[in-house]
């Protein structure tokens, strides 16, 4: 864990959030500033900064994160919807947490 990452304290539980998937590898909360009827943020548990630093050795946790993702979306009963990763502050990157947007199409 990080101190100062929001998503670690949510991870730790020392923050509330909407959670609505969780398992040993990553958790799925719903964002606090929505932009579509359903937006979530799926993010591993394994405090990566940026996508920038993700090697090698996070293939299973990344593969793991997408399969749970789909899973996530499936039970929300979306069809088709949007997923985005913002990569650094120029990218639109708020939280340095890695962390995979999951939202519904619009209407």
């Amino acid at each position: 864990m990080v101190d100062n990452c929001i998503f670690c304290k949510i991870i730790a539980k020392q923050i509330p959030a909407t959670i609505v998937f969780e398992d040993e590898q990553i958790i799925a909360f719903k964002d606090i500033h929505p932009k579509a009827k359903v937006h979530l943020l799926i993010v591993p548990k394994k405090h990566i900064a940026t996508f920038k630093e993700i090697s090698a050795n996070d293939g299973d946790l990344l593969g793991h994160m997408l399969i749970k993702t789909k899973e996530i979306a499936e039970e929300h009963h979306l069809n088709d919807y949007k997923l985005s990763v913002n990569v650094g502050q120029h990218g639109g990157q708020e939280v340095f947490h890695l962390h995979l947007h999951l939202m519904s199409a619009p209407n």
